[in-house]
């Protein structure tokens, strides 16, 4: 009876997302041209936009990961979701004004009006092999192994073989995930992330409301103040040298890594562009901001109760999240959890794959097609989404018995990250820079950082470097070289950025004051768990 409420409860919730989201987006024309197809028509409200970007970004990496890092760390790593409300602070009021003036639908079209076509090409390239080679696999393969833990999959198959299922739960992932993603365009992937983040924010405040009412006995406010009584050093916002995230680290690898991924990583801002107006795409954006600061709640509080319950037991960092759902959630609610974990891996998924797609269609088909079909450009699209899900599908399997996954696509997204948004930065800033330097940047950019990486790591980091400060001495030379281009060699004449009409560029007139309200949050939270006696 448990596994049959298990499966029901599952099956009801997934339903429900994939009927609503198809009554949404019905008769909305999202597959009548490449603007519908892959921009929503440009009819994206800020509800909408906050949900999906919350749920594009939250996983089981970051469910699991961060949990787990909080359970080794304490509340210090809750700089990658705080501080990311800062990025997305810039990305409201400076960054999305920009990108909406040039009626943009992915970051490498504002690199070919900026610099040439060359340069958009590089730069689109990049963003689909990452996206095709590390990106998707990735998401599957720990979305796969998180799904068959939480559900026991094992049982509810009676596959006992655990590659045969690992590879079963892939493909069932990454089959749903392509439905929304190839068929249905971005609206349908908004939609949907909208519903599955409702889900998951229910279901994640959940755990940490059973967990603080397991461990207090019903009495929630008093479980926390035992557990910060208990452990203290795990309530210390400020980290020590040999933690995860540094303190020092904050105003280098870790605040561009953020910037990177909240106001350039396609993946993550693709629904922004799809905005009916400036004003819209602001109030999704900083709103995602506020989920943001509150986010530790569900993706950092969880892993330190699972420290205070089961550190004497031995288990790994990343084996906190799985062990305190086990312990605490009724089993009437596992299968409805386990459907919002599996809206969350689907919203990564299918976000990642209409991104690719979009980027190929619109940056290497109909550069090389000379074509402007837009049936065609979205077939091309369809085509390209398919190839490559199907690619990750028989990939992330393989990625099984890897060490330190986490780590290492860190520094796979270190390679990338970082001369991409050295390259808009310097694009929007200094008109006078020419295409070469960022030619050289893009490809130049991630060829040192890999040296560095791989070639200079004696254990203590590149070049003797913590890795986060490393990335921003790189960040820094890669700025500094396209300047000195600019200075040496400046373009004929200056860029000017022209105004499509394609958006209204009216901003919310409220958005600095809730910008400075968020900036103000960050501080007073910062401030409010601070011990500087670590550093």
């Amino acid at each position: 009876m448990d596994r049959f409420g298990t499966l029901l409860s599952f099956a009801v919730f997934t339903g429900l997302v994939a009927f609503l989201t198809w009554r949404l987006t019905r008769g909305k024309g999202t597959s009548d041209s490449s603007t519908g197809y892959f921009l929503a028509g440009r009819a994206l409200t800020g509800g909408y936009i906050a949900g999906s970007l919350m749920l594009t970004n939250l996983s089981t990496e970051q469910l699991v990961g961060l949990n787990g890092a909080a359970f080794k760390d304490g509340i210090c790593v809750m700089a990658w979701e705080v501080v990311a409300a800062l990025s997305l602070v810039l990305m409201a009021l400076w960054f999305l004004p920009r990108y909406l003036r040039s009626g943009i639908a992915t970051v490498p079209q504002l690199l070919e009006s900026r610099f040439d076509g060359t340069t958009r090409l590089i730069t689109t390239l990049i963003f689909v092999i990452a996206y095709a080679a590390i990106l998707l696999p990735m998401i599957l393969y720990t979305g796969a192994t998180g799904l068959i833990g939480v559900l026991d999959m094992a049982a509810l198959t009676g596959i006992e073989d655990p590659d045969a299922l690992l590879w079963l739960t892939t493909w069932l992932i990454g089959l749903l995930g392509s439905v929304y993603a190839i068929f249905g365009g971005l609206r349908s992937v908004a939609v949907s992330d909208t519903l599955n983040g409702f889900g998951l924010l229910v279901g994640g405040v959940m755990i940490t409301i059973y967990g603080l009412s397991h461990i207090g006995d019903g009495d929630v406010f008093g479980a926390l103040a035992t557990v910060r009584e208990a452990h203290p050093d795990k309530f210390n916002s400020i980290g020590g040298p040999d933690q995860s995230v540094p303190f020092g680290t904050l105003f280098t690898g870790v605040l561009l890594l953020n910037l990177f991924y909240w106001t350039t990583n396609q993946q993550i801002i693709q629904r922004t562009f799809a905005a009916s107006s400036l004003a819209e795409s602001q109030r999704g954006v900083l709103l995602a901001g506020f989920l943001k600061v509150v986010a530790p709640v569900i993706l950092v509080l969880p892993g330190i109760l699972a420290f205070h319950l089961f550190a004497e037991d031995g288990i790994k960092p990343d084996q906190a999240y799985g062990r305190l759902v086990a312990e605490v959630l009724p089993q009437p609610l596992v299968g409805f959890f386990a459907a919002v974990l599996v809206g969350a891996i689907l919203s990564s998924f299918n976000s990642a794959l209409q991104s690719t797609a979009t980027l190929f269609s619109l940056g290497v088909f109909q550069h090389f097609a000379h074509t402007e079909d837009q049936a065609r450009t979205i077939r091309t699209g369809k085509i390209c989404g398919g190839v490559v899900a199907v690619a990750a599908m028989c990939t992330a399997p393989l990625l099984a018995g890897q060490e330190s996954i986490f780590g290492y696509l860190q520094k796979l997204n270190g390679i990338y990250f970082i001369p991409i948004f050295a390259v808009v930065l310097v694009g929007l800033t200094a008109r006078r820079v020419p295409a070469i330097a960022a030619k050289i940047v893009l490809v130049g950019g991630p060829v040192l950082i890999g040296v560095g990486y791989f070639g200079f790591d004696d254990g203590s980091g590149p070049f003797g470097l913590h890795e986060f400060h490393f990335l921003g001495a790189v960040f820094a030379t890669l700025v500094a070289l396209m300047l000195g281009f600019g200075a040496a060699a400046p373009q004929a004449s200056a860029w000017k950025h022209v105004h499509t009409g394609e958006v209204d560029l009216t901003p919310w007139r409220f958005a600095r004051p809730v910008a400075v309200t968020l900036c103000v949050l960050v501080l007073l939270l910062y401030v409010g768990f601070a011990d500087f006696g670590v550093l």
